[in-house]
């Protein structure tokens, strides 16, 4: 019998926790767009880690959310609820300190026909680390975990030992991606993110839920990569904080999404940004559609 593993690995937790920071450190690539505003990832997206011995395929899922009930959540809630009963191992993320409300929902969608590792996040940040123990003792009593893992997304610590525990949960099979697959989102879908991450990074304080970006055009011409993107606001007053003072705003963002591209794409990007007013539309079934929202 082969000795290589494949299989599916869901990342889920409450909005806000690592999540897509996770994903990103364990594929070495930044493909889920991270800011600190919540529910900054809206799509379920594959990241691929191949290595000798075992093939992990990510699944990163929007933060479960039980606040707001427009189709855009419902939507997202969908694409949680689906990747928790497709995959073969589930990493359930949580901060190392805290287990509330948010985390309990979560918690109790987690499947019991399938392992799922305890991912306990952001151990840089908890400077009473005899904390730490109360917590895995009432985790243990809560749900049977396959494993518990201390983690650090952000600086990679023990992130390792986290590929371990959930290698030995994967099934024998051969490779089910590309050695050389990153993820299974197009260009095209990764620039509207970039472009989405830049404007929640930038103005994501002053700028509502509401925003979401289009790409009307992604042209490949050799190595160059000439893109017309259109940011999505609900409102006529948002237009102005996303354009911001004399155009300066929009144009950061399009300076630095366009950084990001060329690096990920390995090429020269021709980026042009405009700003757009839809009403409603995170209520607009055949928008969202529209925009990859299943």
């Amino acid at each position: 019998m082969s000795s290589l593993k494949s299989g599916t690995i869901a990342i889920v937790g409450r909005p806000n926790v690592g999540k897509s920071t996770l994903l990103n450190q364990l594929i070495g690539e930044k493909i889920s767009i991270v800011s600190r505003k919540a529910q900054t990832t809206r799509h379920r997206i594959m990241g691929i880690l191949t290595r000798p011995d075992a093939q992990f395929v990510f699944v990163d899922t929007p933060g479960f959310q039980n606040k707001h009930a427009n189709a855009l959540n419902r939507a997202m809630n969908r694409g949680v609820k689906q990747a928790l009963s497709d995959v073969d191992v589930v990493i359930f993320v949580m901060e190392a300190d805290r287990f509330d409300a948010r985390d309990k929902i979560v918690l109790e969608l987690l499947p019991a026909d399938r392992p799922v590792v305890l991912a306990l996040n952001k151990i840089d940040q908890c400077k009473d680390k005899s904390k730490m123990l109360p917590l895995l003792t009432e985790m243990n009593s809560r749900f049977p975990f396959a494993a518990i893992v201390p983690i650090s997304a952000t600086r990679g610590s023990q992130v390792e030992d986290l590929l371990s525990e959930v290698r030995k949960h994967l099934p024998n099979d051969e490779l089910l991606y590309g050695e050389d697959e990153i993820t299974d989102k197009s260009e095209r879908f990764l620039a509207a993110e970039y472009i989405r991450e830049k404007l929640f990074r930038l103005i994501g304080d002053e700028l509502p839920y509401g925003a979401t970006v289009e790409i009307e055009r992604f042209e490949v011409d050799g190595g160059l990569r000439r893109i017309n993107a259109a940011i999505v606001v609900d409102r006529e007053s948002h237009k102005g904080i996303v354009i911001g003072k004399g155009g300066a705003t929009l144009k950061r963002i399009a300076t630095e999404a366009r950084q990001d591209m060329e690096r990920l794409f390995d090429g020269k990007v021709f980026l042009e940004i405009f700003v757009k007013v839809k009403s409603g539309w995170t209520d607009d079934e055949r928008l969202l559609r529209s925009l990859g929202y299943e």
